[in-house]
């Protein structure tokens, strides 16, 4: 005798049925993953030190003369960058690159500071506006880091001589400083230092060609 076909409906239906939830518990077995977050890349940032200018070519600065004297004559103490009044065939001289700082030294006078002693070559095509070479030229200074020059100049018998001139952002520039004059030996072990650098440099140029 066959199977009826209501018979066979229900239990296809039932298989049907079972077959389903069998999948919906198989999907809600598995272990549930979780998306890692997204990331998000971003460029290393460097705090800015020194200057609020934001191109490197802005903090590039154009060297006129150096003072090497300074260094073997003194202890360096403390330095400023200092602003410099000058004229224009001062400046047209600088940017030539004609002038010498090698005996200059400041000083101050009546609350302000001075540069004595710098030679800047009168400028070519002048004339009669020309400057005198190694007049006393005023330096620009905070109130503040002038009264400091004066008590370290006055009280302390310390010298106030010039490290650097250059131009920076087109404007002239010396870099002064706060100096202990060194004692004979300290030249003496000043030289010999200079010069075992010096040697350690070469032999170190050596072994690397080798």
């Amino acid at each position: 005798m066959g199977a009826s076909p209501c018979g066979f409906e229900s239990r296809l239906r039932h298989w049907l049925v079972t077959l389903h939830v069998l999948s919906v518990l198989s999907v809600l077995s598995r272990p549930r993953t979780v998306d890692p977050p997204e990331v998000v890349a971003y460029p290393l940032l460097r705090e800015s030190r020194v200057s609020p200018e934001t191109s490197p070519s802005a903090e590039r600065k154009q060297s006129v003369a150096r003072n090497p004297k300074a260094t073997h004559d003194y202890h360096i103490l403390e330095t400023w960058e200092t602003g410099i009044v000058l004229t224009g065939t001062e400046v047209k001289s600088l940017r030539n690159g004609k002038a010498s700082i090698k005996e200059a030294y400041a000083r101050v006078k009546n609350g302000e500071v001075f540069l004595e002693g710098m030679n800047i070559t009168p400028y070519e095509q002048g004339n009669r506006y020309n400057h005198d070479p190694v007049r006393a030229r005023k330096l620009l200074l905070h109130r503040r880091e002038i009264e400091k020059m004066i008590g370290a100049v006055e009280q302390r018998g310390l010298t106030l001589v010039p490290l650097e001139l250059y131009f920076k952002k087109g404007r002239a520039k010396v870099a002064l400083a706060l100096g202990k004059g060194k004692k004979q030996h300290d030249k003496r072990e000043a030289i010999k230092r200079k010069v075992m650098e010096r040697e350690v440099a070469r032999a170190v140029s050596v072994r690397g060609r080798r």
